[in-house]
């Protein structure tokens, strides 16, 4: 039997039909569902012929991790500390500069500080542990002692998050979706650790050569599916869970849009979802610019394209200019500040 996934078709504003369902908590609502099934035409239906089981997975609202709670949206600024980022590598190594860059972005509007000690750009090669830990563990130190702002480690190895949740993080942000280090899951779980996890295809080697999908974002969620399972099955809770489709990381730009418009897609897997496309190389593309750095207002823009679909987290380096855009993103759709 071929299988069904279900898009609600996202609607905001203040003025909503009564029978509209509210998305996931959120400042969004429906009242149509695609159901799409693998080969078929899709069909459009009301919310409320739909499995009660998803509906209540599209309806429940996303459990806060700490004091971030999801009743609207939230910002994960990204604190670099490598020398070879794709945006700003070199920029914010050594704790000091980083520790001035954390506070910049909590003041900003940052709810979330994600560090990171490995690039994973296309074409990158894997950093050492101990190199990664001596480049994270003591900025998350310095950041932790200087500001109640929840960390966020951005990696693939145990041994680097462990490091880090010992000088003072809060979550785990695997790019890989946990497949890296398979000590990764049950130290999440064993230690109470909220998680992101992510979708990509292969390693940052080798992901962009030429990547294939028989239906991308069928494909992303049944990945991201399987995942959340094996967290689960892990011992960490759903409730703990947050899930990334991963853009840019295996995907051609066709990959990155079709993703784009299906994102409302995700909320069916009953997780708060995390979109990162922040000076991503697509961004750039589209948006006829050549440097990461010109490719701020893309990325706003795209960004709030994620938030018009209920995108819980956006991940961002500009982190001023997409919290000024949420501000009158919402007051220009709900009519109100």
């Amino acid at each position: 039997m071929t299988r069904h996934y279900y898009r609600p078709l996202v609607q905001y504003g203040p003025i909503r039909p009564s029978d509209a369902a509210t998305l996931a908590g959120g400042w969004c609502w429906f009242t149509q569902v695609e159901i799409i099934q693998r080969g078929l035409p899709s069909r459009f239906v009301p919310a409320a012929r739909i499995p009660s089981d998803v509906l209540h997975k599209l309806m429940a609202p996303r459990a806060p991790f700490g004091p971030v709670s999801f009743e609207q949206p939230r910002l994960m600024g990204i604190l670099n500390v490598t020398p070879d980022s794709f945006s700003d590598g070199g920029r914010f190594n050594g704790a000091a500069v980083a520790l001035k860059h954390a506070k910049d972005m909590a003041a900003s509007g940052a709810d979330i500080l994600d560090v990171g000690g490995e690039s994973t750009r296309p074409g990158a090669v894997e950093v050492p542990r101990e190199a990664e830990v001596a480049r994270t563990a003591p900025v998350i130190a310095a950041v932790r002692d200087a500001l109640s702002t929840p960390i966020s480690i951005d990696t693939r190895k145990a041994e680097v998050a462990i490091a880090a949740l010992d000088a003072g993080a809060d979550f785990v942000n695997d790019v890989s979706g946990f497949s890296f280090d398979a000590h990764l899951a049950p130290l999440c779980a064993e230690r109470e650790v909220p998680v992101f996890v992510m979708h990509s295809k292969g390693l940052p080697e080798t992901m962009q050569n030429a990547p294939q999908y028989d239906d991308v974002a069928l494909d992303v969620y049944d990945y991201l599916e399987e995942r959340v399972s094996a967290l689960v099955n892990a011992g960490v809770p759903m409730e703990r869970i947050i899930v990334d489709p991963g853009i840019g990381f295996g995907k051609t730009i066709e990959h990155n849009l079709k993703l784009m418009t299906h994102l409302s897609l995700f909320h069916s897997l009953g997780c708060a979802i995390l979109l990162g496309v922040s000076r991503k190389g697509f961004v750039r593309k589209i948006g006829a610019v050549e440097t990461p750095h010109e490719s701020a207002h893309g990325s706003v823009a795209t960004a709030l394209a994620g938030v018009a679909q209920g995108v819980q987290v956006l991940r961002v380096h500009d982190v001023a200019e997409t919290k000024q855009a949420l501000r009158l993103w919402r007051a220009a759709t709900e009519g109100e500040y």
